[in-house]
């Protein structure tokens, strides 16, 4: 009988976020917590013969939060610049899970389009060792740039 062997698991440490603004590509260090999630739009349907609803899939969005240590002004400067111009700024976010003792190998995903929902300006905390900050997202379209492999051993 065939099991996951525990060393094939994910670490969530072991990974890399890059953003791409423009032409410039900046490696999300400061990154503590990323996770983007679609949820897909339904549509209830009523047909005869039926008494229950059914209900067909019509579309999806695309939404995130991510944690990051308050220390880069980037995201405020871009919120700046949006409440300034009235231009809105997206941008792309390739995540990378990597954990090199799992037989899975690496994943790549690409979030494209993405856009904040809201940024802090300013934060101060007292009672905080590192301040941090949760930044919302929406993300207009997914590439799984490489999937995850298959597992090397069946766990014997």
């Amino acid at each position: 009988m065939a099991f996951l062997k525990a060393s094939d698991t994910i670490s969530g440490q072991e990974g890399r976020a890059y953003a791409v603004i423009g032409t410039q590509t900046e490696e999300m260090f400061y990154v503590k917590t990323l996770e983007a999630t679609v949820e897909k739009t339904k549509a209830e349907v009523k047909t005869l013969g039926r008494r229950g609803v059914q209900h067909k899939a019509t579309g999806w969005s695309g939404s995130g939060t991510m944690t990051i240590f308050y220390m880069t002004s980037r995201f405020r400067e871009m919120m700046l610049s949006y409440m300034n111009t009235g231009i809105d700024q997206y941008f792309d976010i390739e995540v990378t899970n990597d954990d090199p003792s799992s037989s899975v190998g690496a994943q790549r995903i690409m979030l494209k389009g993405v856009n904040l929902d809201s940024v802090i300006m300013a934060s101060l905390d007292t009672e905080s060792d590192a301040l941090e900050e949760e930044v919302s997202f929406t993300f207009e379209d997914v590439q799984l740039v490489k999937p995850f492999g298959t597992p090397a051993g069946a766990g014997l």
